[in-house]
């Protein structure tokens, strides 16, 4: 802004004593904005219109929503019907350091499109393992296509570690604008969005592989009207996270929320941040 000769809106209201209307809009939308306890917090409409904002920008690790960029490489990279055989050093990385499994067994045989609901619903680390041991091949080329991956999508504060969030060897960083960009891009396909729109996903026993019953960790799709998605995550050194997507007022709506001190709250939060989107919205 140019010191000289020129005096913002908001300044000129408060040195005259009155508002301007867009100086009334956003005070009145600041008052009835909801509390959010986690420490970054963004939601963005599909037209462009941010929507709620703090510190979006800043860098935090974002767990377990690590997973949904190793989805956006295997939909790449992978036909659904490919088949994958389970080995000993899946079953055995997903059990490393209290990770969340798919309860896989070695030897098993099971298709990519069941491994992404593994993946994606109840957040296993046994299938991120399989996925980028064939489709690195190896979880080190892997990572550096999920990287490759960040750059072309203009992720421009995002660095991915390993596959699946952990703390192992570090869990990268991302933040809440990236991470809302990556859920935009991801919900415009159409096996990603059924997937993480689905509270409960089985898999029949077969001749190559056990049954299987995997249930979403995202209770917000059983909390709130309208929601598409799309993923929880926690780790210590992240809190609580989780990125959603809804339907309100004819707009999807995307919300990203990093480092939340409960699982609760940020469910909780979520569901007031949709609400208060649907009203931003109606009212425009």
């Amino acid at each position: 802004m140019r010191t000289g000769g020129f005096i913002g809106s908001a300044t000129l209201a408060l040195v005259v004593g009155f508002a301007s209307p867009a100086v009334a809009v956003a005070q009145e939308t600041a008052a009835h904005a909801p509390k959010v306890a986690a420490r970054a917090a963004y939601v963005v409409d599909s037209s462009g219109t941010v929507l709620f904002g703090k510190r979006e920008t800043d860098r935090f690790p974002v767990a377990s929503l690590v997973k949904v960029m190793t989805a956006y490489v295997v939909l790449r990279e992978a036909r659904l019907s490919d088949t994958i055989t389970i080995t000993s050093a899946d079953v055995k990385y997903g059990s490393r350091g209290g990770a969340t499994t798919a309860g896989l067994k070695p030897g098993e045989r099971l298709t990519v499109r069941d491994l992404l609901y593994a993946l994606l619903l109840p957040s296993a680390a046994d299938a991120a393992n399989a996925l980028a041991r064939r489709y690195g091949p190896g979880r080190t080329a892997f990572v550096a296509k999920m990287n490759q991956a960040a750059r072309s999508l203009g992720l421009e504060d995002t660095r991915y570690t390993n596959t699946d969030g952990m703390p192992d060897p570090s869990p990268g960083h991302s933040t809440a604008v990236d991470q809302a960009k990556l859920a935009q891009h991801m919900l415009e396909s159409s096996t990603f969005r059924t997937i993480v729109g689905t509270k409960v996903h089985t898999v029949a026993k077969s001749a190559v592989h056990r049954p299987h019953t995997w249930r979403n960790s995202n209770e917000l799709l059983s909390r709130a009207s309208g929601v598409l998605g799309v993923k929880t995550g926690y780790i210590k050194a992240a809190g609580y996270c989780l990125m959603f997507a809804g339907e309100r007022s004819g707009e999807q709506v995307v919300g990203v929320l990093l480092n939340g001190s409960t699982s609760e709250s940020r469910f909780a939060t979520a569901e007031r941040l949709l609400d208060y989107a649907g009203d931003r919205l109606a009212g425009r």
